[in-house]
């Protein structure tokens, strides 16, 4: 029997298509076998350093926050090259240099730290110099790793607070002189010391980590072994076991672009086989890793951030995300299974997949972590980071249970090292994103940005809402998905609270366009790594990504007319009600997308296919009636259509047997 397997090492070309999208991953890799060791050893000292204050309790926030940012900074300027062709194979002098430099901020403030709280607000000749230090070096590590777009946001805000008495109507300000400007970013918490630091301290972190030894156990090919069990015979197969191991996966590490390389090697060429075109599967990949920032229980950290943010517990969130993400995969999984049956694109021959007895009997202890994680956070009363920390603990336990899954004492090391480097990213970025909640904070920018947004949506609801998707896309292009979410609930959010749209509603709506940013033309990188490992044409994958995702463009719109949908102060009865409702209405939407339901549609039944779905995805129970009057009539049609079609093939093929 052939046994298939996902690959989670990368070959050339695979690293060369994830570079290429990813900025991300374009790490050194040192010829010098002592720099390389050293390397090592900082990188285990930084996740050894986050598991002790995880455990133990961290310093005073300033000097917690700071000596964070301080070890990411030595990693990033260690691990990435300044440019994309820049030799990866030595350690430049200056970026030694640019590494002490990061050192010595932290160093300044531990030193200092006393006085720096007395002088609060009036900064020497040195705290201007360290600040200056400081923010140089967190622009800079940011175009390194996360990519140009993130530090010229950070400068055009800088420019913004300097010179906001010249800046028209409701977006001017007093302004404020540059001494004051820096004291702010640099020696108070609400600068680039900030809650985005603070969470990629703690919660972003842990969970990084988290997924880092739960790679090294093997979850990605539980995850990939059990979707192949599950879906892989079915009509379509390949694709629907892209969508749902990919959803899995997305909802633990959080890296849409990485995702889609790590396991669209293996699901896009199992797609293209079956016969699905370049561009689809390419699609169905890019649009399911996105999703899996969207899924609970983990969200990519996401839930936890939120939580944070909102002042609310876990499980509020949680219980909120889980019917739209579903809804959001459901959407997908309707295309992908609607266009395999147009097709008739057959799935894998099941002698060659795993069974799930076989998988669960193998590997189903690895499912131990999760649901210890969910154990702690949603029945036990201790923190998240604790309860992330002690997870971390339970799965290296858990990986000793099977040879195929022990983890040695070299994986241990390996996975703390591959914690920390996979933290830097979104770290640096959480820096740069300091600066520019920062800003917004100190000159109001979040108030004048909302009421911008309500003024151009003048009275009505939904114009509001789609300027706010609009800017939330913009906001969220080429950034990772926990700084793209801090921005756009910084700048965004409040236009909606404003409208008096609840505060965890509004944080919803533009986290969702916030990821969709990554799948939505002109600058949709995960659909365009999806597009370099499927041959595809990039644009058109975005556009088929799009399409793909159609159901996430409308869920959002959903839960903020209709709060039921995220099942929080509704009755049981009106759970169901609802749910259903929106099945249905997701259904028939991607059946009006795909042009197929039974046999293909004509234009007119398509019409009145999305109508009806539209209607039954409204509050209004009206609405939802005529919807289903009008989704019926459609069945009805579709059904009469395909008995007629099979009536005419029978007669067709006696005529063949019989002929006269």
């Amino acid at each position: 029997m052939d046994k298939i397997v996902m690959e989670e090492k990368l070959n050339d070309e695979q690293q060369e298509v994830l570079e290429k999208y990813d900025s991300e991953s374009r790490f050194r890799d040192f010829s010098n076998k002592y720099i390389k060791l050293i390397v090592k050893l900082i990188a285990l000292a930084v996740s050894i350093y986050h598991l002790y204050t995880s455990a133990f309790g961290s310093p005073v926030t300033l000097i917690h926050r700071s000596t964070h940012v301080a070890m990411i900074l030595v990693l990033a300027f260690v691990l990435f090259p300044p440019r994309k062709n820049s030799p990866r194979d030595k350690l430049p002098w200056y970026d030694v240099l640019f590494a002490i430099g990061g050192v010595s901020v932290a160093a300044y403030i531990a030193i200092d730290y006393i006085n720096i709280v007395h002088r609060a607000g009036i900064p020497n000749q040195l705290d201007l110099v360290f600040g200056v230090i400081l923010l140089v070096l967190v622009l800079e590590s940011t175009r390194r790793v996360a990519g140009i777009a993130l530090p010229i946001l950070g400068v055009v805000f800088l420019l913004y607070a300097m010179l906001g008495q010249n800046m028209p109507g409701f977006f001017g300000h007093r302004g404020y002189d540059f001494p004051d400007l820096i004291n702010h970013i640099f020696v108070t918490t609400d600068g680039i010391y900030g809650t985005a630091v603070g969470v990629a301290a703690s919660y972003i972190f842990l969970f990084i980590l988290f997924g880092a030894f739960m790679r090294k156990s093997g979850m990605g090919q539980f995850f990939n072994d059990m979707a192949l069990a599950l879906a892989g015979h079915k009509s379509g197969g390949p694709a629907k076991v892209a969508v749902i191991a990919s959803g899995f996966l997305g909802s633990i590490n959080g890296a849409a672009v990485a995702n889609v390389v790590t396991t669209g090697t293996f699901t896009i060429p199992l797609m293209k086989k079956t016969g699905y075109d370049n561009e689809f599967s390419g699609a169905v990949e890019s649009t399911a890793s996105v999703g899996g920032q969207l899924l609970p229980p983990i969200m990519g950290a996401a839930a936890f951030i939120m939580a944070e943010l909102l002042g609310v517990q876990y499980r509020t969130i949680v219980i909120a995300a889980i019917l739209p993400a579903l809804l959001y995969y459901l959407g997908i999984l309707t295309q992908v299974h609607l266009r395999a049956s147009r097709n008739e694109l057959h799935g894998i021959e099941k002698d060659k997949l795993p069974k799930v007895r076989e998988v669960m009997k193998v590997q189903g202890h690895l499912t131990i972590p999760l649901l210890f994680l969910m154990y702690m956070l949603f029945f036990t009363g201790y923190t998240v980071v604790y309860s992330a920390l002690l997870t971390i603990f339970v799965t290296v336990i858990v990986s000793m249970f099977r040879k195929s899954t022990r983890m040695s004492f070299k994986d241990i090391l390996e996975a703390l090292e591959d914690g920390a480097r996979s933290v830097v990213p979104v770290a640096v970025a959480c820096a740069s994103v300091g600066i520019i909640v920062g800003v917004a904070s100190l000159t109001g920018f979040g108030l004048s940005m909302a009421h911008a947004i309500v003024t151009l949506g003048g009275s009505s609801m939904l114009f509001t809402l789609g300027f706010t998707m609009v800017a939330c896309i913009i906001l969220g292009m080429g950034l990772p998905s926990i700084p793209a979410y801090l921005i756009t609930a910084t700048m965004a959010a409040p236009a909606l609270v404003e409208l008096g749209i609840d505060r965890m509603v509004a944080h919803l709506f533009v986290f969702y366009f916030a990821m969709f940013a990554n799948i939505t033309p002109p600058v949709a990188l995960a659909s365009f790594a999806a597009a370099g490992i499927s041959g595809g044409n990039a644009m058109k994958t975005g556009v088929a990504s799009v399409k793909l995702a159609v159901a996430g463009f409308i869920v959002p719109y959903m839960f903020v007319y209709n709060s039921s949908l995220l099942l929080s102060n509704t009755t049981l009865g009106q759970g169901i009600i609802v749910t259903i409702s929106a099945v249905i209405g997701v259904i028939m939407l991607g059946a009006a997308v795909e042009g197929y339901f039974f046999v293909k549609m004509p234009i007119a039944v398509r019409l009145l296919s999305l109508s009806g779905a539209l209607l039954m995805m409204s509050a209004n129970p009206l609405q939802d009636g005529i919807g289903l009057l009008m989704i019926a009539a459609v069945l009805v049609k579709q059904a009469m259509t395909k008995k007629k079609k099979e009536s005419a093939e029978l007669s067709d093929s006696r005529e063949v047997e019989n002929p006269a």
